[in-house]
């Protein structure tokens, strides 16, 4: 892991642990995004960072994983999370194959579209995590699991 993601990292895990103020005082967009009062990460690219990210998962209500269904992690994921009644409340590309946001409690509809293919889903969420796994069909060669 290097030296700059250990420092953003122990920096997002106390501000989580502080307030929305320091939150965004300590961290940079590119490890915690917020659009309105939603916060958000993604990313997982590599044992160390999907390391990291299950180190501050507890602080998310929902947790989105992408994969081909060999197992292959995938990441340029499109996530859209609507309400209930359909109304957008965060649009994002996933920088990696996790995608974890901490949203009000309620009932969304997460669209995950790869490569064209759009898989859709309704969830609940309150204040535990809530995960829900993407898996698109693999092309020859290519859906080989990552360890």
């Amino acid at each position: 892991m290097t030296a700059f993601f250990r420092l953003m990292l122990a920096c997002i895990v106390l501000a989580f642990a502080a307030s929305p103020a320091a939150l965004r005082a300590a961290a940079t967009a590119d490890v915690i995004e917020k659009t309105g009062t939603i916060v958000y990460v993604t990313g997982g690219v590599g044992e160390e960072e999907r390391a990291a990210l299950k180190a501050i998962e507890k602080q998310f209500n929902l947790k989105l994983v992408f994969a081909l269904k060999g197992g292959a992690f995938i990441s340029d994921v499109l996530v859209a999370i609507k309400t209930a009644g359909g109304k957008s409340v965060l649009i994002d590309q996933a920088q990696g194959p996790i995608f974890m946001a901490k949203l009000p409690g309620g009932t969304y509809v997460v669209e995950a579209t790869y490569e064209g293919s759009t898989q859709t889903r309704k969830t609940a969420v309150g204040k535990g995590l809530q995960t829900l796994t993407f898996a698109w069909p693999g092309k020859l060669g290519v859906d080989t699991p990552v360890r």
